[in-house]
């Protein structure tokens, strides 16, 4: 299984809009390197749903439900989309702030990408950042 931090504006779509949907569509990526981990990505794989630009922190986590297949929002072709299923909301947001200001997770593609949407994360991060949630790994 490989971990995962996925990025989405609340106002555009949200943690309660996937919540509520009870499985939603990634679409609408534009970046090659995020593309390509979408392409990475198997079903089971776990993801954290982070708010983007509004609150800028992981409130949420989710699973990959349906491997990447053709973007429905992209007339080229050239472009990818998964699906996911809402697992569980986390206790405790966790900020953009907390994961820059740990030194546990300095590596961090969230902090080093920042702009990246789509990106990997590594075991000992999620076990991490689960921990700040206050969920279980």
């Amino acid at each position: 299984m490989a971990y995962w931090l996925m990025k989405s504006e609340p106002d555009v779509y949200g943690w309660d809009k996937l919540v509520a949907e009870k499985r939603g569509k990634w679409d609408g990526v534009r970046n090659w390197t995020a593309a390509r981990n979408l392409k990475t990505m198997k079903v089971g794989d776990k993801a954290f749903f982070y708010h983007s630009n509004i609150g800028k922190e992981i409130v949420g986590v989710m699973e990959i439900a349906r491997e990447a297949y053709p973007d429905a929002s992209d007339d080229t072709g050239k472009w990818v989309m998964v699906d996911v299923k809402p697992l569980k909301p986390v206790k405790t947001p966790v900020s953009l702030a907390t994961i820059r200001a740990d030194k546990k997770l300095k590596d961090m593609a969230l902090v080093r990408y920042s702009r990246l949407s789509v990106q990997p994360v590594t075991d000992s991060e999620w076990t991490h950042i689960c921990r700040l949630a206050g969920i279980e790994a």
